[in-house]
């Protein structure tokens, strides 16, 4: 949500910045409901001033007797009330009609950003990790699962319907082990402080991270009126909301291990094999909540921390910059990172690291109060990423580690997890 004082003294730039992301104008639209509403604030402020002194005027009027002027004020206050009345219904019908545009419009890029209507205009940053040369054609990740009998896409359906997998043995155990993988290497190694939250909030926790009121169709809903987060971001980034933290307290790092839950209303006919898009998936989240001057370092900082956990595991990924048609809403700016599919012969998105600025902050009310005596509280800065996505890191495993026989090696770094196991079998 934007600053509307920022808007009256910058409704130029605003413009543009919403030209950038292929938005029509909204300046005028939106001052012009805001001047109305201040007008009628101001016509509301004049006419308690004028209803307090008849209220005084008449207690005079009574005391000398006068009857006629005492009555004259009574009509006149009676008046007032009414006026009164009036003004503050309009003027927050007006407000309600302000929040509402405010709500959903998307937040302004930064200068950074590439400009493009989608995705053919994100810009490659860098590349890292040689990509396998194998000498058979290597199979996609749904090929290697049922090959070794441990996806199960049918089971899934008959239990849930499409876009859900039933994994097993030691593919249920490497997904679980990715995920404790990728959790003790962002709490012990990049500052992040692990967390466990609910998977179902409520309607203004989804507001404050920008989900609604705008993508409620891409939401699971309950019959009690809670969502199902789509993301630990929901979750995690509202810890700050309706709080004024100590800036001695910022940086906040955070980071969780939750299923996620989406409706994919828009994906029809994309990625209908396999497990690349599914309506629950699991992910580690990173979160952080930012002093507004340092927000942008730690856009970078989260993101080397995502591509620690491809670097250790040995995946060929690249990192690409997102261009202003193809970032999401509620981001200033955001890097993506693609891992190598070998049995796709294409990179595919596995995190998305965001810097957000203050949009989500103002409408959470979350705020930091400066050091220094008498200094104001200031919005925070929200970052959030995948750090990553559990599903999409064993797909990447599977393909990238395949055998010609439908074995899958494990890599180094998650033999830990798999009780040593160096290779996945349909034998076992």
């Amino acid at each position: 949500m934007f600053d509307i004082k920022w808007i009256r003294e910058n409704p130029d730039a605003f413009d543009r910045g919403l030209a950038r992301r292929g938005l029509e104008p909204l300046a005028g639209a939106v001052l012009a409901i805001d001047q109305e509403r201040r007008e009628e604030v101001q016509k509301l402020q004049d006419a308690q001033s004028k209803r307090n002194a008849a209220s005084k005027e008449i207690g005079t009027a009574m005391a000398q007797k006068d009857n006629e002027t005492a009555r004259r004020l009574k009509e006149e206050v009676q008046k007032l009330k009414s006026t009164i009345q009036e003004c503050e219904a309009l003027e927050r019908r007006l407000g309600e009609e302000l929040h509402r545009m405010l709500s959903e419009i998307a937040n302004i890029p930064l200068d950074e950003v590439p400009d493009g209507r989608d995705e053919s205009a994100n810009r490659e940053i860098r590349k890292n990790g040689a990509v396998r040369e194998f000498s058979f054609t290597p199979k996609q990740h749904f090929e290697i699962g049922e090959g070794l009998g441990l996806m199960d896409f049918d089971l899934a359906t008959a239990i849930a319907g499409a876009r859900f997998v039933v994994l097993k043995g030691a593919l249920a155990r490497l997904e679980r082990g990715l995920a404790q993988f990728m959790l003790d290497l962002h709490t012990a190694h990049h500052g992040y402080e692990e967390a466990y939250v609910p998977y179902l909030v409520r309607d203004e926790t989804l507001y404050g991270t920008g989900q609604l009121p705008k993508f409620a169709d891409d939401l699971f809903v309950t019959k009690d009126g809670r969502w199902l987060i789509p993301t630990a971001e929901v979750s995690l980034t509202n810890f700050v909301r309706e709080r004024i933290v100590e800036e001695r307290d910022l940086p906040m790092r955070l980071t969780a291990y939750t299923p996620c839950f989406r409706l994919e209303a828009g994906a029809a006919g994309k990625d209908t094999r396999g497990m690349i898009r599914q309506h629950q998936f699991s992910k580690v989240e990173l979160v952080s909540i930012a002093k507004p001057e340092e927000s942008r370092a730690e856009l970078d900082r989260m993101l080397h921390s995502a591509e620690r956990v491809l670097q250790e595991l040995g995946l060929p990924y690249r990192v690409v910059v997102l261009s202003t048609g193809d970032m999401g809403f509620a981001a200033q700016m955001t890097y993506d990172i693609e891992v190598w599919l070998p049995g796709q012969n294409a990179y595919r998105e596995i995190s998305s690291c965001s810097v957000c600025g203050d949009f989500q902050a103002r409408r959470m009310n979350a705020r930091y109060r400066p050091s220094g005596e008498g200094r104001a509280p200031r919005h925070v800065h929200t970052l959030n990423g995948s750090g990553l996505a559990v599903g999409r890191t064993l797909i990447a495993v599977l393909e990238n580690y395949q055998e010609a026989d439908g074995s899958v090696r494990v890599p180094p770094a998650l033999k830990p997890y798999m009780a040593g196991v160096d290779l996945i079998r349909a034998d076992g």
